[in-house]
């Protein structure tokens, strides 16, 4: 009862510093929070909030880059956090106002794209690996799985360079952030031999194919596994053997807001344990907030696939800002897509 008494006295005082005349600017991929925590903040603070979506990092960058949009809070991939922190576009998170940041799970602080938190506070996380069919499908021990030939037309892949140059890349046991032409050569050409037993490059169309029992292996975001797995029972997940990418989405502070304290404040809110929950169960990936992760339900916070072990959790990568080099990729994939 202490604890809860200081936490709201807490809330009370900062709340109570910020000015209710401003309304906060929030850019946020689409359906990537519950928006019912947005009327909350409001109810509680006065602030107002205008809510614009994106569909990809890249067109969130351009928009901040190109100036004007003025946004005052930003929630955005690891390696577009970090092009943004290179490029100077970001503003320091002021953690005085930040207490809520003591409940962020020891595994998502200091990463290594945004060293002790400065810029960037976690938001949610997760993996990418093999959704196969049990009834279907040996289970997978490695990448090298999707390149069977026994399993012909039974294989989703991503229809992203990133995220596929990854899979032929980590097959080779080579990092998934390579800017080693030759390893980027050999990956293509792992994915040219595979494309002939490749049912469909697919995005979110995955899902609905492998609950339908339409193919016996695909290489998912863990969120979306989750889900699948929830709606057919024959679906598992695994993160092979030569390890995988392990993602972030973080929240950040544009440079040109002009609404600091409040976005500051609204962080603290994001943070607090009670509304995480609520985003983590409407978005169906992973918690970083470790109160929040106490307070879900045994089957879903003991699931391996929305909480890696400490062991899995140790052989995957970020991706990070490839810069210029991304072309590269780029370039592999239209080569890829190009082959007969």
């Amino acid at each position: 009862m202490k604890f809860k008494f200081w936490f709201l006295f807490l809330i009370f005082i900062l709340t109570g510093c910020a000015d209710k005349s401003k309304t906060l600017r929030i850019y946020n991929y689409g359906d990537y929070l519950d928006e019912k925590v947005l009327n909350m903040f409001t109810d509680e603070t006065g602030i107002k909030i205008n809510y614009d979506t994106f569909a990809v990092s890249e067109d969130a960058y351009t928009k901040i880059k190109n100036g004007g949009a003025n946004y005052d809070v930003v929630i955005i991939s690891d390696y577009m956090a970090e092009r943004m922190i290179k490029e100077n576009l970001l503003e320091p998170l002021d953690f005085s106002l930040i207490p809520n940041y003591s409940f962020i799970h020891p595994r998502f602080k200091n990463l290594d794209f945004d060293p002790q938190n400065k810029f960037s506070m976690p938001y949610m996380w997760g993996s990418i690996g093999i959704l196969y069919n049990k009834t279907l499908a040996e289970k997978p021990e490695s990448w090298s799985i999707l390149w069977d030939e026994k399993y012909k037309n039974q294989i989703f892949m991503y229809d992203n360079p990133r995220d596929s140059i990854a899979v032929a890349l980590k097959k080779l046991h080579c990092s998934l952030n390579t800017r080693d032409i030759k390893n980027l050569n050999r990956a293509k050409d792992e994915l040219i031999e595979q494309k002939k037993i490749v049912q469909a490059y697919v995005g979110d169309a995955v899902k609905d194919k492998m609950i339908g029992n339409e193919g016996a292996l695909a290489v998912v975001y863990s969120g979306d596994a989750l889900f699948c797995q929830n709606e057919n029972l024959d679906l598992d997940y695994v993160i092979p053997i030569e390890g995988s990418n392990v993602w972030f989405d973080v929240i950040v502070i544009p440079k040109d807001s002009s609404n600091k304290f409040e976005a500051n404040t609204f962080i603290n809110f994001l943070s607090r344990p009670d509304i995480a929950l609520m985003n983590t169960n409407y978005i169906n990936y992973s918690t970083v907030n470790s109160e929040a992760l106490k307070n879900l339900p045994s089957k879903i916070r003991d699931n391996k696939i929305y909480w890696l072990s400490d062991e899995d959790f140790g052989r995957c990568e970020i991706y990070h800002d490839l810069g210029n080099f991304i072309k590269q990729y780029n370039i592999i994939w239209t080569e890829v897509l190009a082959q007969d």
